[in-house]
């Protein structure tokens, strides 16, 4: 399995492609630039079978249809998101003049998180609202890696001061789902470098003093 990374977009969004031996590829969260998305696509000889979304604020979803359209895949979300991708208030894209609107998905995470498999794919989803409601981390155990959206930075946790945020249920969502996993985990987060959860126990102000 390997993981490449193209940032793009006014807020410097990371999209994430997750690829197999047979380079099937999972699209996570692309938000801007569907151009150099594609432009990556061709270039590693990629073969997309998937868009999935972590959340569905506007800077992560702003190329969805057209790559949606130019590779005929399916883009799955959190159901509890659904009405973002129409809601320029809700997906904030309606505050950087943007307004950003996608396609309904294509199909919904299991209601009941845990094992999802999708391809080759079988990561474990867990839910971490409190940037946004439907907030879902994607969790590699036997690779040692989380894609976590915005949930958790380098030095940093997501944004809360949304009408649907609440820092509390972020934090409380961390410590129930990250802080138990090994410390050397790699985070690669929605915005910024990635980090280990070790890093971020000694370090993050939002987690110093954290036990696992």
């Amino acid at each position: 399995m390997e993981l490449l990374s193209l940032t793009v977009g006014r807020l410097q969004e990371n999209v994430y492609f997750l690829i197999d031996e047979n380079k099937e590829t999972l699209i996570f969260d692309p938000g801007a630039q569907a151009e150099d998305i594609k432009e990556l696509i061709e270039e590693e000889g990629l073969k997309p079978i998937a868009i999935v979304l972590t959340h569905a604020h506007g800077d992560h979803i702003g190329a969805v249809d057209e790559l949606r359209k130019a590779y005929n895949i399916p883009m799955y979300m959190n159901e509890i998101e659904k009405e973002f991708l129409t809601n320029t208030d809700f997906n904030r894209s309606l505050y950087s003049n943007e307004n950003i609107t996608v396609e309904p998905a294509d199909g919904y995470y299991p209601e009941e998180l845990g094992k999802w498999k999708i391809g080759s794919f079988e990561p474990e989803l867990a839910l971490i609202p409190g940037h946004s409601p439907g907030s879902t981390v994607f969790i590699f155990k036997d690779n040692g890696f989380v894609i976590g959206g915005d949930v958790l930075f380098k030095g940093s946790v997501g944004r809360s001061d949304f009408s649907y945020g609440s820092h509390m249920t972020l934090m409380a969502g961390i410590e129930q789902y990250l802080l138990p996993l090994p410390g050397n985990t790699v985070v690669f987060p929605g915005h910024g470098e990635p980090t280990t959860l070790q890093d971020e126990i000694a370090s993050n102000p939002f987690l110093n003093g954290a036990t696992r």
